[in-house]
Formats: structure tokens, C-alpha cells, sequence
């Protein structure tokens, strides 16, 4: 007897954090476990640790998994953003990330970007180049990356999706990959000013919301393309 082919399973998605606090704003449970709603039905949230040779490691050892086979991958969590105006609770959505090796191309960035303006109403969006770093960066270093067009910084994001583009000859360059970026810290705005907190907190309660819209674009890569 014979019978159509099976269909090919979903497409996993791994959505990479490097903190505690990251995580516990996400609020997901792992694929391994019950599903939110409007869920993938195979996915999970990495907890990396912090900087780039740590989400280089953890990224790379959570893609090596047979589950995650052909994932794609978000990474997201907080980051300071370098342009004048911005706000604590501003989003970023990376149209690219960079680091000292090179640049990776997101995917599906417009749909994201309507997506997030959906799950937050109120809040900005932000398009542009995000950009990696090793170390925290202030003052005059802030103002050099903003000048070569970045619109933003973190120590992961680049160095997750560099990993995840290169990680397998045959899911590496053709995995789609996005970042997304909740501003903590900002040029009025600045960390070590009072009102931190204030904009920590804007800036956690922000993150617990974006999971409907990060859903929305993995759902989005199963469509054909036109």
C-alpha cells in the first residue's frame, strides 16, 4: 500500500538569553516540556551566560542536539542603545548583526518589527545594525560605533547568530536567524544615572511580552516564499 509522503517536521526554534533575569522574562518552558500558547511545537530558550565566547560555546553545543536539528535561531534579551531619543523599553530588531569576523543578514526583520509594534503597543521599534562587543562599552567607544551606523550594542547577539550561521555545512548558512533587543540603557539614559531602575523595570516588563511576536515570525518562515 501506498501512501503520501509524511510531511516534513516543523522547523525547531531556539531562542538564545544570556541571563537569569532574560530568561525569567520570557517566562517559556523548554520544547522537552508543555507548550505555550501559540507555541512552535519543537523549541526552546537557552540561557548562554554572558559574552560572546560563552553564547559561542552554549549556541553551539544546543545546535549539536538531534532535537534542534535545522533550528532556527533568535537571540533577544537587554542592550544599550546608542541613538539620541531612545528609551529604556525601546525594542531593536537587528536588519544585521556584526562583530570583529564579519556580518550576519537577519531574516523576516519587517514582519518581526509589525509583529513586536503588535505585542507592545506604545513602545518604538527600532531597525537597524546591532552590534557585538566583549565588554560593556561607554562613552566615546559609544559614540565610534554609532558613527560606523550601529544602532545599537550587546556581547551575544552577534556572536550567537555568527555561530548558528556557521554552524553545520548543511544548516548553517541557510538557517534563518533574527535578533531582537529590549533598551536598557540609552545615551539620556545611561546605566549609572538615577532612574536605572526605573528603566530596568520598564525594560523587563517589555521582554515579558515579545514571545507572541518572536512566535509569529518562526510561523512566518514556513510560508512560501514569493
Amino acid at each position: 500500500m501506498t501512501g503520501r509522503p509524511a510531511a516534513a517536521a516543523p522547523q525547531p526554534l531556539l531562542i538564545a538569553c544570556a541571563l537569569r533575569i532574560e530568561r525569567t522574562a520570557l517566562r517559556s518552558t523548554s520544547y522537552r516540556g508543555g507548550r505555550e500558547r501559540g507555541a512552535p511545537e519543537r523549541y526552546e530558550v537557552l540561557r548562554t551566560g554572558m559574552g560572546p565566547r560563552a553564547a559561542e560555546r552554549a549556541v553551539g553545543r544546543k545546535l549539536a542536539e538531534p532535537e534542534l536539528h535545522g533550528a532556527a535561531v533568535l537571540a533577544t534579551g537587554f542592550c544599550a542603545g546608542l541613538l539620541p531619543g531612545m528609551s529604556p523599553g525601546d525594542l531593536i530588531v537587528a536588519e544585521e548583526t556584526r562583530d570583529p569576523r564579519g556580518t550576519v543578514a537577519c531574516a523576516g526583520t519587517a514582519l518581526l518589527a509589525e509583529a513586536l509594534a503588535r505585542a507592545v503597543p506604545g513602545r518604538t521599534v527600532h531597525l537597524g545594525a546591532l552590534t557585538g562587543s566583549d565588554h560593556v562599552v561607554r562613552g566615546q567607544e559609544r559614540a565610534q560605533l554609532r558613527a560606523g551606523g550601529a544602532i545599537g550594542v550587546d556581547m551575544e547577539s552577534a556572536a550567537t547568530l555568527w555561530t548558528a550561521t556557521r554552524g553545520s555545512a548543511e544548516h548553517g548558512a541557510d538557517r534563518p536567524v533574527a535578533a531582537v533587543r529590549v533598551i536598557v540603557d540609552a545615551p539620556e539614559h545611561e546605566l549609572v544615572r538615577i532612574g536605572t531602575v526605573r528603566g530596568g523595570i520598564s525594560a523587563f516588563r517589555v521582554l515579558r511580552a515579545v514571545l507572541p511576536a518572536f512566535y509569529e515570525w518562526h510561523r512566518s518562515l514556513l510560508l512560501p516564499r514569493r
